[in-house]
């Protein structure tokens, strides 16, 4: 019998709800309409909104299409994603653990 005091592990979200969550964040932060988005990124509004809520493992050339539609670098969506992954865990001592092991 397991002793249930115990709490549950954190989920740690996959990296492509923490990619979705980030394009879905930028994107409203300027205001655009996600057929907007899609228009220009070249894909079809049903996969940006799978993108965005983590439901499509899209590829590189996916990713880096929606960005440059958003208007931000592959490197600062890397980032911003980085962030997210790290205050979801707790802070940025997460990932010093990490680099230490």
């Amino acid at each position: 019998m397991s002793d249930r005091s115990e709490p549950e592990p954190a989920h740690e979200p996959l990296w492509r709800e923490a990619l979705g969550e980030c394009l879905r964040g930028i994107r409203h932060e300027r205001g655009e309409k996600l057929a907007e988005t899609a228009r220009r990124a070249g894909v079809s509004p049903q996969y940006l909104s799978e993108m965005e809520r983590g439901v499509k493992e899209p590829s590189s050339e996916m990713i880096a299409a929606v960005a440059g539609a958003l208007e931000v670098t592959l490197v600062d969506l890397t980032s911003a994603v980085t962030e997210n992954l790290r205050a979801a865990q707790g802070g940025p001592s997460a990932g010093a653990t990490l680099l230490a092991a």
